[in-house]
């Protein structure tokens, strides 16, 4: 298979529950996740806010920028700093992953 003529970032939305337990704490829980393949890097699941405890994430300095995805602001939950991350205002065709949320760790996809 010739990865060349793939799209770089593919998403695909799904209703598998994916959870985010870090430290013994539920972050997020949801069905609602959004899976993010970009090749050379392993899939995230970018989470509705509405099913992240936002009330437990602290927003940090960080800023990145992503040519393909847009710049990206991050969140820290008690030592672990950067841990989450979101893309406020995407660029054109990364829509469906504004305002969401993925986490580096504790991500885990539920077998069902």
């Amino acid at each position: 298979m010739d990865d060349a003529n793939e799209p770089r970032i593919t998403l695909h939305p799904h209703s598998r529950r994916v959870r985010v337990v870090i430290d013994g704490t539920v972050l997020a829980d949801t069905t609602r996740a959004i899976e993010l393949r970009e090749r050379g890097y392993p899939p995230r699941q970018y989470l509705p806010r509405d099913d992240v405890r936002m009330d437990l994430l602290t927003p940090s300095d960080t800023v990145t920028h992503c040519p393909f995805k847009g710049d990206a602001s991050y969140f820290s939950f008690g030592e672990h700093q950067d841990e989450a991350w979101s893309y406020d205002r995407p660029i054109e065709g990364m829509e469906a992953i504004e305002g969401r949320v993925a986490f580096y760790a504790g991500c885990h996809m539920a077998e069902t």
